[in-house]
């Protein structure tokens, strides 16, 4: 609880002056008037203005606190930023600020408590943005984003290949022993991106310039991992994309957003973009687009697409013809998966991934030896739908004939490398045959991380270099054919020298 020295000196001028503030702050922008902020806001800006005057100054950037859901509801279909037909009455006349997005579904929040005379949620979660964006978040919510943790770690095939490479090692008895990871080492890495596991485990008290304060207790906290499991049960964060406190369309528009993950050696999205003849108009001309308009106009507002416009915007030609829908289910437009597994296979019908098990009683989408799951895989007619879906994108800029001549390109790079993969599986299958590696963990001998470096480095570079055209170097020496080629030749040396080791100790 606040003490009353706190409450006396400190809290209750604050209020007082909490109006005056809100209203200064407004004074030197074009933003609503005051009374478009509800009161529990206003009361929430004026201590936040002064403790954490970032965070305020950031959402009076966004278009939260200029706009009521009344407002943007009056704006013709397509132009619409929220997709609820109607908002409570309670929300729909003030702006979205502080206490309307951190105090709805207060039963629901583990992470609810009393702060100055509010309940309040630490978090928003996607639960709480559903109140205007529905259909957003119930896209998003059967994406593999969505499942990133639970697919990362509720798969025993990858749990070890995570508990593997993050670890702590020892030296004993001639053997390197792993030992878990820390969950903090965990949150650090691979959680990073795909999300942690949100849990209150009471409250604490915390030191603050207003004074000693009691809030819950959330180990793992401060992270926007996409599958990030909160405190009401929910899965997602949508500040991954959209930081908070301004929410920016423009900023999850950008590639330097999907950049934060999806980056070289494993997933080399950013690193291919930027060379490629797409990237290099990005990187040259960004300055001129119009990041901010709904729809997204091809031609008008950008010139060359980035992630979102393959993967997620409303894009429409310059006369308003709808070229794709906007969509949070960032894999539904693709066809294929390219990165982070053994082999690139058609995309899962499930978000949850660990629901998939293959031949091999394994939860992968193929089996070692490259056998598809197929049942748990979408059809051959869904894969041609979403080509065909991507193709019209493409479509916009480039004539029929070089489309098509890409894409079978890109099917060929497919093919080869995952039968470079298999030829790298092979070699492992050696090794294992021979006794010089163990297949109870086919991650954490020195041949084994080689199999390794040939799908999830090598390949994934060259397929991703050539769905985004015009990086060559990624498919031919960095990361590209080369490595490919030349750790082949690493995989069958070493097996050649530790097979003729073990002969001789035997």
């Amino acid at each position: 609880m606040i003490g009353k020295r706190v409450i006396r000196y400190v809290l209750i001028p604050v209020l007082l002056l909490a109006s005056f503030l809100t209203r200064d702050l407004y004074a030197d922008r074009q933003g609503p008037a005051v009374e478009k902020i509800s009161p529990q806001t206003q009361a929430c800006i004026g201590c936040h203005s002064i403790y954490t005057p970032g965070i305020v100054k950031d959402w009076l950037t966004g278009r939260h606190s200029r706009t009521t859901p009344q407002e943007a509801l009056q704006k013709p279909k397509l132009e619409r930023r929220m997709s609820a037909k109607e908002v409570p009455d309670n929300y729909a006349k003030y702006v979205v600020g502080c206490y309307e997005c951190h105090s709805q579904n207060p039963d629901r929040h583990k992470d609810n408590f009393q702060h100055m005379g509010y309940r309040i949620n630490v978090i928003v979660s996607p639960d709480d943005c559903k109140t205007c964006h529905p259909v957003e978040v119930t896209e998003y919510s059967r994406s593999k984003k969505a499942y990133a943790v639970k697919n990362l770690l509720g798969n025993p095939v990858y749990h070890t290949l995570v508990r593997t490479a993050t670890g702590l090692k020892d030296y004993n008895d001639g053997k390197i022993i792993t030992k878990d990871p820390s969950y903090e080492t965990l949150h650090e890495t691979c959680l990073g991106c795909h999300g942690t596991e949100l849990k209150v485990r009471g409250m604490k008290k915390v030191k603050t310039a207003m004074g000693e304060i009691e809030v819950p207790d959330i180990p793992h906290w401060s992270n926007q991992g996409v599958g990030r499991i909160n405190p009401d049960g929910s899965r997602g964060a949508c500040t991954s994309c959209h930081p908070r406190h301004s929410f920016s369309i423009e900023i999850a528009r950008k590639p330097y957003t999907c950049a934060q993950c999806h980056l070289a050696p494993d997933v080399p999205a950013w690193n291919v973009y930027k060379e490629s003849k797409h990237g290099n108009i990005y990187l040259s001309r960004k300055e001129k687009w119009n990041f901010s308009a709904v729809p997204w106009t091809v031609g008008k507002d950008f010139t060359a697409p980035t992630c979102a416009a393959c993967h997620s915007s409303l894009l429409v030609t310059p006369d308003g013809e709808v070229v794709a829908e906007r969509t949070h289910d960032f894999g539904s437009r693709l066809w294929v998966r390219l990165f982070g597994l053994i082999y690139a296979h058609p995309q899962p019908r499930s978000g949850d991934t660990t629901i998939i098990k293959n031949r091999d009683g394994l939860p992968l989408p193929t089996t070692f030896m490259n056998e598809p799951a197929s049942e748990y895989l979408i059809t051959r007619e869904e894969q041609e739908r979403r080509k065909d879906g991507m193709k019209k994108i493409c479509n916009t800029c480039h004539s029929t004939d070089w489309i098509n001549t890409h894409f079978a390109k890109m099917d060929s790079t497919i093919k080869e490398t995952n039968e470079m993969t298999l030829t790298a599986t092979k070699l492992m299958m050696d090794a294992w045959k021979r006794g010089i590696e163990d297949n109870t963990n086919p991650f954490d001998e020195g041949i084994e991380k080689l199999w390794i470096k040939q799908w999830l480095f090598y390949s994934s570079s060259i397929r991703y270099a050539s769905a985004m055209t015009g990086a060559p170097d990624y498919t031919s020496f960095k990361l590209g054919w080369w490595e490919l080629s030349h750790n082949l030749q690493m995989m069958k040396d070493a097996i050649e020298m530790k097979s003729l080791l073990k002969e001789k100790k035997e």
